[in-house]
């Protein structure tokens, strides 16, 4: 019996052991001076890792007493987490060690918060729900005050672990509440307690604090408050991190609890979330437009962004789940393009960050801008780009759903929020003469700006596949 559960954490433990391997090994051999090859190694293993899991598993495995899930949903997840983590190692390595950043801690955290990323998205239970989160969270803390003589970095790590704990808090105490109401802590069980009928008072307000917990993993308003901060304070691939394998975890995680443990109370928690979809959508829309540093811009579109991705949960259907789990693939492949450029951006040695430095960027940097152009367009869900067809998923989920408002709202902050990407489109071909703003030569930034850029506009055709897999992976989560 113990060995099958160990099979079906195996991906998770092979992780997990090279972690802590690799960490006891720099530590008595060269330590800094092994975090290149580290992160190389690192970023190829994840990258395995991942093919293992989208070609070896099939089928639904269940171990632990029910307490961990290896289902078609988060295999989905787990490869997109595993996939977009290695990119942004490969990405983050060059900057880094230009900058005398790159300690062999960073990716030996990187991997031990894409574990609990991976125990997040298959978690069948509050405590493996609970365990997954603080061990990705713990990580997160550390490598956003990795830059240690910034005042900057070393508020925003703190900054998110107050804010984080907070946030651990109030899920705790939802789940304290829901334990009391249904009597167990297994997903399996608080379905059957929560029923279709008349849900206890004391199950759904657990509910909403464990809602309110995950929400702010998301970063969905109004538990936003840490996004603009952190991601202008931690060094910039930190950033690139941040904003693309946590947020699918996230978004994984909270498909998974409402789902899996209130899955036949839809229409109670449905509400709940698209309330939080309009006002991250509009706030997201609004707040970024005033923002003159490219890192904050950044904060406040994926706060919108996570709006339009809640709008398929909030559907509460198999469609919705698909559209949102299609949504958050295109999303993370949209902003590892973005952050390949922002980490190019560069001035007498020195990252810069102001969306100014792009004046007429374009006539230095012809093809680079227009790589820029089409992220910036499939961002703001222009088409053909295929950042117009992630939203079109979600907003014919909605439809199927007789959320008519909620789709008429989204459109309505979608046009406000294309004003700011449009914006950087206008100072890279229409800007005012200015200083040169120099681009960094590292190559493996060149091939992610232009192979994401390469596959918003081909993707388009048949989004490569994900289709089938993230219908398959709805399948599984809603029955």
């Amino acid at each position: 019996m113990i060995q099958a559960d160990l099979n079906i954490i195996l991906p998770e433990i092979v992780i997990s052991v090279f972690a802590m391997g690799a960490l006891v090994a720099s530590v008595y051999t060269g330590k800094d001076r092994m975090a290149g090859l580290l992160t190389w190694v690192t970023a190829g293993l994840m990258a395995l890792v991942a093919l293992w899991i989208a070609f070896v598993g099939g089928g639904t495995n269940v171990g632990f007493g029910g307490m961990f899930h290896d289902d078609a949903f988060a295999r989905f997840a787990k490869v997109t987490i595993l996939l977009s983590a290695a990119v942004v190692l490969v990405m983050s390595q060059d900057y880094m060690a230009r900058r005398g950043m790159l300690r062999f801690e960073y990716p030996v955290l990187v991997a031990l918060a894409s574990v609990g990323m991976m125990v997040m998205v298959s978690a069948g239970d509050l405590i493996a729900l609970y365990m997954g989160l603080e061990l990705q969270s713990l990580a997160l803390y550390v490598v956003a005050s990795l830059r240690r003589d910034s005042m900057k970095s070393t508020e925003a790590g703190l900054k998110y672990f107050i804010l984080g704990a907070l946030s651990s808090g109030l899920l705790l105490y939802g789940a304290s509440l829901i334990y009391g109401f249904a009597g167990t802590t297994l997903f399996s069980g608080i379905i059957a307690a929560a029923g279709e009928g008349q849900t206890p008072l004391g199950l759904l307000f657990g509910l909403v604090f464990v809602i309110s917990g995950l929400a702010f993993k998301v970063s969905a308003v109004p538990f936003h408050m840490w996004t603009p901060d952190v991601y202008e304070g931690s060094p910039t691939p930190v950033t690139a991190f941040f904003a693309t394998a946590p947020k699918v975890a996230a978004m994984g995680l909270f498909a998974r609890v409402m789902h899996d443990a209130f899955g036949g109370v839809a229409a109670d928690w449905g509400q709940i979330i698209a309330m939080l979809a309009v006002l991250s959508m509009f706030l997201g829309a609004i707040a970024a437009i005033g923002q003159t540093n490219i890192k904050r811009l950044m904060a406040f579109s994926s706060i919108a962004h996570m709006g339009y991705a809640l709008i398929g949960l909030a559907a509460g259907t198999a469609m919705g789940v698909e559209a949102m789990l299609i949504y958050m693939a295109i999303y993370v492949t949209m902003n590892v393009g973005t952050f390949a450029f922002i980490l190019s951006m560069e001035k007498d040695g020195q990252p810069v960050t102001e969306i100014s430095a792009l004046n007429l960027y374009a006539r230095r940097e012809p093809g680079r801008a227009l790589a820029m152009l089409i992220l910036l367009f499939s961002l703001a869900g222009v088409p053909p780009m295929l950042g117009f067809f992630a939203k079109l998923g979600v907003w014919r989920a909605a439809l199927d759903a007789d959320m008519v408002w909620l789709v008429v709202a989204s459109a309505v902050a979608s046009a406000i929020g294309a004003f700011y990407y449009l914006r950087i489109v206008y100072y890279m071909y229409f800007g005012e003469e200015g200083e040169t703003l120099e681009t960094g030569r590292a190559p493996v930034l060149w091939v992610c700006l232009m192979g994401s850029a390469a596959i918003m506009v081909l993707g388009i055709v048949n989004l490569f596949g994900i289709e089938g897999a993230a219908a398959a992976a709805a399948a599984t989560l809603v029955n």
